[in-house]
């Protein structure tokens, strides 16, 4: 990939992940986000290991971003923008599916 569409990539994945890292550790640690979400053989769901991933990724340097990384926001945006899409009516405030974008850094309550 060229350096221009990595600079978009991480201008993407900058607007669409709207949880501070240590908030989004918080979130992680609770009930509610380890309740939700697709399981893989661990007992851990995929956006629980993406959500992870994520804190890691916000407290990088750009200049010690990989390609990994760089591929990582490139999921984590296109994860956020689908789920958008599929907002439920009513109040999301304690819905799975909020759950489930918080734990890829995304809490559209903040919208």
């Amino acid at each position: 990939m060229s350096e221009e569409n990595d600079d978009q990539t991480r201008h993407e994945f900058r607007d669409v992940v709207n949880m501070a890292p240590a908030e989004l550790e918080k979130w992680l640690d609770s009930d509610e986000s380890q309740s939700v979400g697709q399981k893989d053989g661990g007992g851990e769901s995929t956006g629980h290991q993406s959500g992870r991933r994520i804190v890691e990724l916000l407290r990088t340097k750009k200049d010690d971003l990989t390609d990994s990384d760089v591929q990582h926001m490139r999921k984590v945006v296109g994860y956020v923008r689908r789920h958008l899409a599929q907002r439920p009516s009513g109040d999301i405030t304690e819905t799975p599916w909020r759950y489930s974008l918080m734990n890829w850094g995304h809490d559209p309550a903040k919208e």
